[in-house]
């Protein structure tokens, strides 16, 4: 299948000027017309078969550019899925402007933790979606009411804290790479404290045995210095009761922090942070979109041979997955 994409702009209303302004890449299924729109601007237009299309907009990691993520935006088109990825430089933290997942710091603090959303830029993205499906290319082809969050490390923490029906109700599952929901001391926390989830929705949590940046920052929050899973496999096991047999924690064995991400930046953020990774990380990023895409096959299109996969892949031996949990 062709995939295509094309560049939006929107508002966050509750941002000030010049930091107000995000930046979108949406990626569909696209088929060829030969027309002269097509040949004039690169327009292609939507491929019907598979529509309507449900919708993935995936959070980046804070100084991770969004076509870092462009390798998964494209495998998740290429099954029938119109994925939003974007890029906001905002001053989310005190004094300092960087690319940011959009995350609205100060619901994290332990006084109004779980009573707002804490992802400032997806009222607009959603909004933007509205948009999309009334005019342009994508008009009449989008599913806004199976909407999936997805994310990388503060941008994972930020998709699955947010998949809060009673928040946005086009919500219907999450996924993150490389996030937990652990407290962090200088917000108020006890150390060691695990944050809650919505847990009401599917839920995938991905992450690796070689993650320095978690391992690095477990500090932060009062956990064990250098562990790289701890806090990931606490906020499966403590931040959600599960019961549903739709929530999973899965951990790849020699992944690290950025194995999410292809073509990472070294000149900012933290990538110094992270340890290397000990297999090759085109293996790991093959591994996790497939299991994402059967996650919302399975989940979100209730295709029941691609919950039969899903159960194959995760319990067949497989040298890249140190364990596999589901509840």
């Amino acid at each position: 299948m062709i995939v295509r994409a094309f560049f939006e702009a929107v508002r966050v209303e509750s941002a000030k000027s010049p930091y107000d302004t995000v930046h979108l890449k949406i990626f569909y299924p696209a088929k060829m017309s030969g027309s002269h729109l097509e040949k004039d601007t690169g327009i292609v237009p939507v491929n019907p078969e598979q529509a309507p299309f449900p919708v993935v907009i995936f959070f980046n990691g804070f100084n991770c550019e969004a076509q870092q993520y462009q390798w998964l935006a494209v495998k998740l088109a290429e099954r029938g899925l119109a994925v939003v990825l974007f890029n906001w430089i905002a001053e989310n933290i005190p004094g300092i402007i960087s690319l940011t997942p959009g995350v609205d710091v100060a619901k994290w603090n332990r006084d109004v933790y779980g009573t707002a959303p804490t992802a400032a830029a997806l009222p607009a993205l959603l909004s933007k979606l509205q948009d999309l499906q009334a005019n342009g290319i994508l008009a009449g082809t989008l599913d806004l009411q199976r909407v999936i969050l997805g994310g990388h490390s503060a941008g994972g923490r930020v998709a699955i804290e947010n998949a809060n029906r009673s928040f946005f109700p086009q919500v219907t599952a999450a996924f993150a790479y490389g996030a937990h929901t652990a407290g962090g001391v200088t917000s108020g926390y006890e150390p060691g404290t695990i944050l809650p989830l919505p847990d009401s929705l599917p839920l995938l949590l991905i992450g690796g045995t070689c993650d320095g940046v978690i391992a690095n920052r477990s500090g932060s929050y009062g956990i064990d210095s250098g562990d790289a899973t701890t806090s990931i496999i606490r906020t499966f096991r403590e931040a959600i009761a599960g019961g549903r047999n739709d929530s999973y924690l899965l951990l790849l064995l020699g992944a690290n922090h950025f194995s999410v991400a292809e073509n990472t930046d070294s000149i900012t953020g933290i990538t110094f942070q992270d340890f290397p990774a000990t297999q090759p990380q085109e293996n790991f990023r093959l591994l996790i979109a497939e299991i994402i895409e059967l996650f919302i096959d399975t989940h979100i299109r209730l295709q029941p041979e691609a919950s039969k996969k899903l159960e194959q892949l995760l319990n067949a031996a497989n040298l890249l997955i140190k364990s596999f949990e589901r509840k």
